[in-house]
């Protein structure tokens, strides 16, 4: 079954049981960019083939303190570089509900692994939609928590203006136990805040839900709109108040992003030296130039790519015309979050532009395969929560997946009415068949 999805690495590991605690017996993989112990580190690169880390992240620390089993590390695109897992140096992870299509990403592995049933309940980062858009493609719940919230002590960095480590699982309630433990301000990371976790309920009568005109305009798959505007019935139903919001730099979000992400990319890739984090020393004598030259050849053609943009827009005479005005962009889309989160509680919108698409369909199309995250970017660039949930299927059975996002720290409320969705629907109890022949 994990050879047929290709959903994890590392096949040899041994189960890591903890002891007793609040999440005793579940059973747990981590995105292959997260530090465990003694484990293989490889964010599906080639660069870091056979090297083991010396240390468990933060978030592995508090896991193993709360009694999980960790039983496995999933694949990604490397380096968390991608949209469909198909930038893994070690293959693409298939889609459980039909292996013609790709998971997402960068995530997949973990999603993947979630919705076969491989897994309780998986790790993800995000940065710009690698946890919720997988999650969307794969029928299963994912979440982005509060940038800050959750420690990234341990996390192998792509940009660490946006990276946040969260939970997948099948259900919110699942996604709550985790979030409740790996939370918390860290001494390691000097970007976490002050912040405890506190379940909270919805008050449907008083819920004021903003409907963000300027993405629900986007070129969306009519299946994928319709399935949402379901959602937005639910809510009308159930007595919150709906109105339309403006969020008008939401659409430039991404452009930014692409950006600042690379830019920050190529310092955070400069470590890869071939000196550090090798498996064995080199015997045959070379120079440094050599082995630099030799180790950066390991690197695949979409961390390239990155790293030549980044290093572009940060370059003499470029830095203002480009790298700047993204990070202007971006102060602009999180004052336009602060505005709109004054009249309203959360932020409704569909996840993702499309259903999943076919394995090697957009993989020659950086564009059209960077257009995959429009939807997702805005609340990365907002430092603020969102979660993917089910919300429907397209007539040929794939999933749909729809976003709920409220204001920085408001984690509880976005999951409160993600479970409170879920008590009352069943999109999120409807599984793959199982065979994962498409």
């Amino acid at each position: 079954m994990r050879d047929t999805l290709n959903a994890f690495l590392h096949p040899d590991l041994e189960p890591i049981v903890s002891g007793n605690g609040p999440l005793s017996g579940l059973n747990l993989v981590v995105k292959d960019n997260i530090a465990v112990q003694d484990w293989p580190l490889s964010a599906a690169s080639k660069i870091l083939d056979g090297y083991i880390s010396p240390y468990d992240a933060t978030v592995i620390k508090k896991l193993r303190a709360a009694g999980v089993t960790l039983s496995g590390k999933t694949n990604l695109d490397e380096f968390a570089m991608g949209s469909s897992t198909e930038n893994s140096a070690y293959g693409v992870t298939k889609n459980p509900w039909n292996t013609e299509l790709v998971a997402g990403g960068s995530s997949g592995g973990s999603a993947a692994a979630v919705a076969a049933g491989l897994c309780d309940v998986a790790l993800g980062s995000d940065t710009g939609g690698s946890i919720r858009q997988p999650a969307a493609f794969c029928g299963v719940t994912g979440f982005k928590p509060t940038y800050g919230s959750v420690s990234r002590y341990g996390l192998i960095a792509l940009a660490p203006s946006y990276d946040v480590i969260g939970p997948i699982a099948r259900t919110a309630a699942e996604v709550e136990k985790v979030f409740a433990v790996i939370a918390g301000q860290d001494p390691l990371d000097q970007t976490t805040i002050d912040y405890t976790y506190e379940p909270t309920a919805v008050d449907f009568a008083k819920l004021r839900v903003g409907l963000p005109t300027d993405l629900w305009r986007l070129d969306i798959d009519p299946e994928v709109k319709e399935a949402n505007q379901r959602f937005v019935d639910w809510l009308k139903a159930k007595g919150a108040t709906v109105v339309d919001v403006t969020l008008p730099t939401a659409p430039q979000a991404l452009n930014a992003y692409c950006i600042i992400l690379p830019a920050e990319t190529s310092a955070n890739l400069a470590r890869f030296d071939g000196i550090r984090f090798q498996k064995k020393a080199v015997t045959e004598p070379e120079t440094l130039l050599d082995r630099y030259r030799r180790t950066k050849a390991l690197f695949g053609a979409e961390v390239k790519r990155r790293i030549l943009i980044g290093t572009y827009a940060l370059s003499v005479g470029h830095y203002d015309a480009y790298y700047q005005l993204a990070v202007t962009i971006q102060g602009q889309v999180i004052r336009e979050f602060e505005d709109a989160f004054q009249s309203v509680d959360v932020i409704i919108n569909p996840t993702t532009p499309t259903p999943a698409f076919k394995i090697g369909e957009k993989a020659n199309d950086p564009v059209a395969m960077y257009q995959c995250d429009l939807l997702t970017v805005p609340a990365d660039l907002g430092l603020v929560p969102a979660i993917s949930l089910p919300v429907g299927f397209t007539k040929s059975g794939l999933p749909i997946g729809g976003q709920i996002t409220a204001a920085q720290t408001k984690d509880n409320l976005v999951l409160a009415l993600a479970k409170a969705f879920q008590a009352e629907t069943d999109f999120h109890t409807k599984k793959p068949s199982g065979d994962f022949h498409g």
